[in-house]
């Protein structure tokens, strides 16, 4: 990166530099905190199935999967260490944004930092999901595009598309991410660089990386397209202008709203930042096709980064108006911001014991908004979801071994959904226990493999739908764990036989995507 060039370890990209080893430190020294995370396990057991589409996800995650744990090994710590280096990733790129856009050290080290304590990138890059990643590949699409405005080579445009095909590939949330950029461009005087044969270029990149995951979809009836529907009518909590702009509030840290919204009031009215008109309406129009289509809070979390580093260069700007100001308040803005991400840090990294977390929450009286229908108890999702897997493994597994020995090896074990069906696969060898087979999401096109029926252990199903499956149901035990969420708790484990029909016949009539 030409920013590298001439390294002054005192300059502005050094301060990026630095702030980005802390962040991958940060999650370096605590990601082998409580348990795996539901999605975790659900992308491993998609890494044994490679494949270029999945129901509820792009493919990327599932390659991303299979590498590190083919190289480091399937520990808590190497299962999130990707993770944590994409975090650092994206906060060296929002300094180095900051620095394209005109900002010195403290504009960069104010971004940076902003980042960093922000609760959404805390909780992101502490776990393998696609929510890591995504950020990076947006920021990196906003380097290249300040880069090409500040007279760079329009050759860029083509490493733009691969970026994007890449973030495609990774979350098809990034598709809005690109309405919203060329909806910037339209309607700012960049539209210029749709004459420019490398931004068409660029973008049939972007669509031969991502085309076949689209193909895919086609092949499969565009599943994905069904899960989203699903979700938006069964699971996700619906909100009003009003709680949404709050959850942006709350995942953001509520310390970092004014370096964000300077940083929107930097795109659309500063006079320096004519050029870069497009980010500030990419910004606008986003937050509207969020708005309008009921997506979930978070979907807008990762363009936060392209804002806090404008918003750094314009805090700069008015400091440097006011000289008198310029020494107190820097260092003041930098520490409240150090000290007010401490503060919430628990609530998004796991640096609590369980029950001190419990206790400072209530302390507190702070929750993170709310993005599903689910019951709660006193653990919020993210972190319910890291407890209880391996336990309800043990427990199912005692109930397999317990069966004749000629009748283990013909019985299935079926999880109610993606959570408990991965569970299983990548705890259940060390008890014996065989993967797992499921209806929930990629689950149900795995199908119910070679088993017949006759023999079926359910996890989590209810009495009455086992009984319309079975002629033969016996309740083998029952699931409890003090942290899990409400729905994974009491889970009955049935020992099913004498199918009514052969699996393979019953197995259309039982999908779940998104139920």
């Amino acid at each position: 990166m030409r920013a590298f060039k001439n390294f002054d370890p005192a300059g502005a990209p050094a301060v990026a530099l630095y702030l980005s080893a802390f962040k991958l430190l940060l999650h370096l020294l605590t990601n082998g905190r409580y348990g795996y995370f539901r999605d975790e396990l659900y992308y491993l057991a998609c890494a044994e199935h490679l494949d270029w589409g999945y129901v509820d996800q792009a493919p990327l995650i599932a390659v991303v999967a299979w590498a590190q744990r083919a190289v480091l090994g399937d520990s808590l710590f190497a299962v999130r260490f990707l993770p944590a280096l994409a975090g650092a990733a994206t906060v060296l790129l929002t300094g180095l944004v900051a620095r394209e856009l005109g900002g010195g050290r403290f504009a960069v080290a104010l971004a940076c930092l902003a980042l960093i304590i922000a609760p959404a990138y805390l909780g992101g890059n502490h776990l393998l999901t696609m929510n890591a990643f995504e950020p990076l590949f947006w920021v990196a699409c906003a380097y290249l595009f300040v880069r090409i405005v500040r007279g760079g080579d329009e050759r860029l445009w083509l490493w733009f598309g691969v970026v994007a095909g890449a973030g495609l590939m990774n979350k098809h949330s990034t598709l809005a991410f690109g309405f919203a950029f060329v909806a910037g461009l339209l309607l700012t005087n960049a539209r210029r660089y749709f004459l420019s044969r490398w931004l068409w270029l660029g973008g049939a990149a972007a669509l031969v990386i991502f085309l076949p995951n689209v193909l895919w979809q086609v092949a499969h009836g565009w599943p994905t397209v069904e899960v989203l529907r699903n979700a938006d009518k069964n699971q996700n909590v619906a909100f009003s202008l009003a709680e949404f702009v709050k959850g942006q509030v709350l995942f953001m840290h509520p310390l970092t709203l004014p370096v964000w919204v300077a940083g929107l009031y930097f795109y659309l009215a500063a006079k320096a930042a004519r050029p870069f008109r497009a980010l500030g309406w990419a910004y606008v129009a986003l937050f509207a096709l969020m708005v309008v289509f009921r997506a979930k809070v978070y979907y807008l979390v990762p363009f936060y980064p392209v804002l806090l580093a404008a918003g750094g260069v314009q805090f700069e700007a008015w400091l440097a108006a006011r000289p008198g100001w310029r020494a107190r308040l820097k260092p003041a803005a930098l520490a409240l911001l150090a000290v007010g991400g401490a503060v919430l840090a628990p609530l998004a990294l796991p640096v609590l014991p369980v029950e001190t977390f419990i206790r400072y929450q209530r302390a507190l009286g702070v929750e993170p908004p709310r993005t599903e229908k689910l019951s709660l108890r006193e653990l919020p999702q993210h972190y319910a979801d890291m407890f209880g897997w391996g336990e309800m493994t043990e427990q199912v597994a005692r109930v397999y071994n317990s069966l004749p020995e000629e009748e283990r090896g013909r019985c299935a074990v079926f999880a109610r959904n993606y959570g408990q069906a991965g569970a299983i696969d990548f705890f259940g060898a060390r008890h014996g226990l065989p993967k797992a087979i499921g209806k929930h999401q990629n689950y149900f096109l795995w199908g119910p493999r070679d088993y017949t029926g006759e023999c079926v252990i359910t996890v989590g199903e209810r009495e009455r739908d086992v009984r319309k499956s079975f002629d033969h149901v016996e309740l083998a035990a029952t699931i409890t764990h003090p942290y899990v969420l409400p729905h994974e708790n009491d889970l009955p484990v049935f020992v099913c036989r004498r199918p009514r029909m052969p699996l393979k016949e019953l197995w259309p009539q039982v999908k779940c995507y998104s139920c």
